[in-house]
């Protein structure tokens, strides 16, 4: 790092998969960096770093960054060593397109079910039924892709892993509250998730979770 870069100040909050996919990406880098806590806000500073209001976000010494999928690309050039994307043009875009397999055609398809599966919610039997039947197509697809063998996209750690562990669990838990069954049964994702889970870095993405988890609980008790 040269001496005119500062830490990278990651800002949103430890619920948030895509807040944790680049926090993932940052502890398996050793990069410097510390957590600014945004609850996804809308005054006037978030506005200007964030100009949707969305996290994560990050500031740095020439500006901020938003959209994690961005932020990841800017944390491998920055710090390119050790990898998470491999060197072979091909291979770089094949991690790409698990990174959209999983954010766009998974992750993004039961967000419709997590009112109902995780906040107290009802979703329409049309939209559950749906939701379904579109999972089963895309989870196909991506199982098309996926390697598993040892990590998502093969041999190496890469920034698909750190989609992959922080959403996958989102998609199971979700289609098995809502309709009783894992959506990814038929893929190895089980067994691949128990893997990752021994790694440190993602032991401590699962306890920041749960204390960021007990904090908003806290917060809303207290409102109340």
């Amino acid at each position: 790092m040269s001496t005119n870069q500062q830490p990278i100040i990651l800002c949103g909050f430890a619920v948030s998969n895509y807040y944790n996919k680049v926090k993932l990406a940052l502890l398996e880098k050793g990069a410097p960096f510390t957590e600014e806590l945004n609850w996804a806000t809308k005054d006037e500073a978030t506005l200007a770093a964030s100009p949707l209001g969305k996290v994560p976000f990050i500031r740095t010494e020439q500006g901020a960054l938003s959209e994690s999928q961005v932020i990841m690309e800017y944390i491998e050039d920055r710090y390119p060593t050790p990898a998470l994307m491999p060197a072979d043009p091909f291979q770089r875009a094949k991690v790409r397109e698990l990174v959209q397999y999983i954010e766009l055609h998974l992750e993004l398809v039961a967000r419709r079910l997590y009112p109902q599966a995780f906040f107290g919610g009802k979703v329409e039997q049309s939209v559950i039924d749906a939701t379904r039947k579109e999972l089963e197509r895309n989870v196909a697809a991506f199982a098309k892709l996926a390697r598993f063998s040892p990590f998502i996209a093969g041999e190496a750690f890469t920034t698909a892993d750190c989609a992959a562990i922080v959403s996958l669990p989102l998609i199971s838990a979700a289609g098995k509250t809502v309709w009783g069954e894992d959506p990814l049964a038929a893929t190895p994702a089980r067994d691949y998730l128990k893997r990752m889970g021994e790694r440190a870095h993602v032991q401590r993405i699962a306890a920041d979770r749960k204390a960021n988890m007990e904090l908003r609980a806290q917060m809303s008790a207290n409102k109340g």
